[in-house]
């Protein structure tokens, strides 16, 4: 698979249009002129021709004040793949460790960087996983963006939902290891939200407290302003097949 262009679209696409970025010359995706009723349908097939069209879907929400933001009011800042290429998601992770438990010297969220979770075991296929938690979606908006798969589709649309904690490419270096480790799949993203589908979670507590570790090291706000307990959101992980995270 290679990256595809918004020159080639496919057929049957609903009502849509290409957006320019805040930055840059070129079309950062191509997305829908309104929510789509059946967008899950739509994003199965598309997700199904990913490889021939190089170009990977997401189900897209806006900013629930202003639903043109990002998508239509093209409030994007696409990056480069290599820029992905070039970090470590370990050394990406233990910083943001590091920032997110400083000052606390007792408790799960201390201590050093415990090092990444071993990876999970899967009892289905992925994309198999990625297709059910799709057809479970209702109105989105559809989004098209050149990319070979969905951590990088992230950074290379420009989104910058967690910019107040992390860099898109930051993310999209931790979003692949998942992808690797936990058969993740990238299915929806919103003004400062994502929703990934899992095949391969955690199946014990133990080993759901070191995902939850990554998890607050990359998006804290999803214990502080979220649940607001380590081990309330480790229980959470235990065989969970979406994972979601909010950046305020």
């Amino acid at each position: 698979m290679s990256r595809g262009s918004l020159d080639e679209l496919p057929d049957g696409l609903p009502a849509g249009r290409l957006i320019m970025p805040e930055e840059g010359d070129r079309p950062a995706l191509w997305v829908s002129d309104e929510p789509v009723p059946d967008a899950g349908r739509h994003w199965l097939r598309l997700y199904d021709l990913r490889h021939e069209t190089g170009l990977y879907p997401l189900l897209l929400e806006g900013l629930a004040s202003d639903l043109a933001r990002p998508w239509h009011d093209g409030e994007l800042w696409p990056g480069s793949v290599a820029a992905i290429d070039a970090l470590e998601a370990e050394d990406v992770l233990a910083k943001a460790w590091h920032s997110v438990t400083q000052g606390a010297e007792h408790g799960p969220l201390s201590g050093p960087w415990p090092g990444l979770a071993p990876p999970g075991e899967a009892d289905e296929d992925a994309d198999a996983v990625a297709r059910r938690q799709a057809a479970r979606s209702g109105s989105a908006l559809l989004g098209l963006v050149p990319a070979e798969r969905g951590a990088d589709a992230l950074t290379a649309v420009g989104w910058d939902g967690p910019c107040n904690h992390a860099g898109t490419d930051d993310v999209s270096a931790v979003v692949r290891t998942w992808e690797d480790r936990f058969g993740a799949r990238v299915t929806s993203v919103g003004f400062d939200t994502l929703r990934l589908s899992v095949a391969a979670p955690p199946a014990t507590i133990e080993h759901a407290r070191r995902v939850a570790v990554e998890h607050h090291a990359l998006c804290p706000d999803n214990i502080w302003q979220g649940v607001g307990d380590f081990e309330q959101y480790a229980e959470f992980l235990v065989g969970a097949d979406t994972w979601w995270f909010w950046w305020d």
